[in-house]
């Protein structure tokens, strides 16, 4: 079904590359199948193609036998919002059935129809596309044999010459500016389909544009890998034009009377083929791992995939073509029933049909010191235990305590405070703080007093240094280790690249130890010339496994 699509066709084609199976081409438009069976043809004389005029929203049982058929593949779509009407027919049929469906609705609903196939001993598998089959199929290689998971990321962009099918737009437009449900920072929330944009590098492309998007790994991922931290799932535009474009619209559902994008996907597909000759047809896929390694020590591992010269948009046919290979040649392999493509297969079988294609896979694996390890060096191991084991607590840590915040000495040191986000004076506050260590070696330090947030990064800058950036301002810290614990001392301070003088530069000796209690326990002074203090604060804090934002 949707043989004639952008993927459909691609589809037909790695089949009668592949295999010596007959394919018949099906779909609403008598002319449409001819059509492609005609292309394949000349292009594979010897290929076993028909072709079948079948309507998924009306076809019956019988139909589907009349096909004697061993598998239906659906690569029609969209799938949002839509019933697994051929897959239900196909399955009373006794026959297998896959699909390429990517959405989260459509897959989460699939389970529904186990009982069916185990009764008929129909395969049934669905999501065998880039989401879920291929991601988890790469994040079973990258993370066997690791003690825990924290955080997955994966992220897909496409070439800007790449075909657009209609039913692609419409699929990514019912869900852009829509309210989807997303892993992060160990709890579950609300985010704006299409939204928080960030660049992420995916191979030789270098560096594309990935936004929030909605697919059936925002479930999947968090179910069967159980990071402790996020799973996320971006996508992206080649150009700046069409994402952010995108972007606008996407914020306009929210804050205007536009509740859904569907209605406009027509206009959008002819929009953006009118920049067909911008960009290239160059596609990719990242996929990320950080946690702890079988030695317990902290990883991260990535993964991508570049397609060059328009083999793009093969990559989301070659998991179905692999398990349409195992089925009918390996029967029993798969057992009846009704099952997701995530961990259906080995990036092994999947990967093996690139060979065909203009694809390049690259695989990175790097454990990770905190850039206090780092800058400390073997000084490190004087700290205390309870210092040494926050910092080597991550990927992700999460730490929660009391503290005691003393506030500006001044109306102007107040005014300070705020510009920087310091907490507000109080003689009990709650904290939580959430450490993450990032691939390239800083760490992002997150902390919450009361729900007033300070967000800073660090990274090592030499022996015995490390910095840490607070927005545009990035201060130089000696760091000195000894028994008792830890000093953190502001030796110097910039804006941006603007080296600023140092005796206008913050005064603070911050120290980490251990209190009566055992515990980890900290105190920030934090002083300006002329304006004394701006703020003090010191509290105790418990390692914990994770904290709810």
């Amino acid at each position: 079904m949707g043989g004639t699509g952008v993927f459909g066709s691609r589809l037909v084609d790695g089949l009668v590359a592949t295999t010596d199976f007959c394919i018949i081409i099906s779909g609403r438009d008598p002319s449409r199948c001819e059509a492609a069976a005609g292309a394949v043809r000349k292009r594979y004389p010897a290929a076993r193609i028909e072709t079948a005029t079948i309507d998924a929203r009306s076809v019956t049982p019988i139909d589907i036998h009349a096909l004697n058929a061993a598998v239906v593949i659906d690569a029609a779509g969209p799938f949002q919002g839509a019933e697994p009407r051929l897959a239900e027919t196909t399955i009373e049929a006794g026959c297998d059935y896959i699909d390429l469906a990517d959405a989260r609705d459509f897959v989460a609903r699939f389970p529904m129809l186990d009982a069916a196939a185990k009764a008929t001993g129909a395969v049934a598998v669905t999501g065998m596309s880039s989401t879920p089959a291929l991601s988890h199929a790469v994040l079973d290689s990258l993370t066997a044999g690791w003690r825990r998971i924290d955080r997955i990321e994966v992220g897909i962009s496409t070439g800007n010459r790449a075909p657009r099918g209609l039913s692609v737009v419409s699929a990514i437009l019912a869900w852009a500016g829509q309210p989807i449900r997303i892993f992060s920072g160990g709890s579950w929330i609300s985010r704006r389909g299409w939204s928080g944009t960030v660049s992420r590098r995916i191979g030789d492309l270098g560096d594309r544009r990935l936004a929030l998007a909605e697919t059936p790994d925002l479930d999947l991922l968090e179910a069967r890998f159980k990071p402790r931290d996020s799973a996320l799932f971006r996508a992206g535009l080649e150009l700046g034009i069409l994402h952010y474009g995108l972007v606008v619209l996407a914020w306009f559902t929210e804050f205007s009377s536009i509740r859904s994008l569907s209605p406009l996907a027509p206009a959008a597909r002819y929009f953006a083929d009118a920049f067909k000759p911008f960009g290239t047809d160059r596609g990719g896929m990242m996929i990320e791992a950080a946690g702890r390694d079988a030695q317990g020590m902290p990883v991260f591992a990535g993964w991508s995939l570049v397609a060059e010269a328009g083999d793009g948009p093969f990559v989301p046919t070659l998991p179905a073509l692999a398990l349409v290979r195992v089925l009918v040649n390996q029967r029993g392999a798969i057992p009846a029933g009704a099952h997701t493509g995530a961990g259906l297969l080995s990036l092994e079988l999947i990967g093996a049909e690139f060979s065909r294609h203009r694809i390049q896979t690259a695989t990175t694996t790097s454990q990770r010191r905190t850039p206090l390890e780092v800058a400390l060096g073997d000084s490190f191991d004087l700290l205390p235990d309870a210092v040494k084991a926050v910092h080597r607590a991550g990927p992700t840590a999460w730490l929660v305590g009391t503290a005691q915040v003393e506030g500006a000495q001044s109306r102007i040191g107040v005014l300070f405070a705020r510009l920087f986000g310091f907490p507000a004076a109080s003689e009990h506050v709650g904290v939580r703080v959430m450490m993450r260590l990032h691939p390239d070696g800083t760490e992002t330090w997150e902390r919450d007093f009361g729900g007033r947030r300070l967000r800073s990064r660090l990274a090592p800058s030499g022996r015995a240094r490390i910095t840490e950036s607070f927005g545009p301002f990035t201060f130089d810290v000696a760091v000195e280790a000894e028994p008792r614990g830890l000093t953190m001392r502001v030796v110097g301070w910039r804006l941006g690249k603007l080296v600023l003088p140092r005796s206008l530069a913050p005064r603070s000796n911050a120290f980490e130890s251990v209190d009566g209690e055992g515990l980890f326990s900290f105190e920030v002074p934090i002083a300006v010339p002329l304006l004394r203090r701006l703020v003090r604060y010191r509290g105790s804090l418990t390692l914990v496994e994770w904290c709810r934002r």
